[in-house]
């Protein structure tokens, strides 16, 4: 699937054209490599590490491709967002 397909269809973008631009900024990096075009392929098992609004930087996993632009939970539903796992762990080591 395409980045900036994938981008808006989970919802992590307002707009297909929102991350298109954000991909062709380089402001994404795909398993460590910087991405300048948004019809890079995405897969199942990917790492995404993206600037969001903010200045809060996410790293999120992708864990399904979605078939259609749906409600916000289920685009949710098809990244894991390590960040916040990680934050939740360290609660419980705490």
């Amino acid at each position: 699937m395409r980045l900036d397909r994938f981008l808006w269809w989970a919802r992590l973008t307002k707009t297909r054209e929102t991350a298109r631009v954000l991909a062709e900024q380089g402001r994404l990096r795909l398993d460590g490599r910087t991405i300048d075009r948004a019809h890079a392929a995405v897969r199942v098992g990917n790492i995404l590490t993206f600037a969001a609004p903010g200045g809060r930087v996410r790293v999120i996993r992708i864990e399904a491709l979605p078939a259609r632009r749906g409600p916000p939970a289920e685009g949710r539903g098809c990244y894991l967002d390590l960040q916040a796992a990680n934050v939740s762990h360290q609660d419980e080591l705490d």
